[in-house]
């Protein structure tokens, strides 16, 4: 029954891991307009370039772990 629901949450396809990242992006980028309003200034732009930066980083090893279950 676990298992069942927990292949739910597994990404499968380098699709998933595309639409995973999306949704991060946006909510990194919803993030950082938060900071922009919070801080105005460098100290905003700063915190708001470092939102998007995760989402790459997690991005790429998201595809990385997509690609390999593929080849599986």
């Amino acid at each position: 029954m676990w298992s069942r629901i927990r292949r739910l949450f597994v990404i499968k396809t380098k699709f998933e891991a595309f639409l995973v990242i999306y949704a991060l992006a946006l909510g990194a980028v919803e993030r950082g307009v938060h900071y922009l309003e919070l801080y105005p200034g460098y100290g905003g732009w700063l915190l708001f370039a470092v939102c998007p930066i995760s989402v790459f980083m997690v991005g790429g090893i998201l595809i990385d772990v997509a690609e390999r279950r593929q080849h599986e």
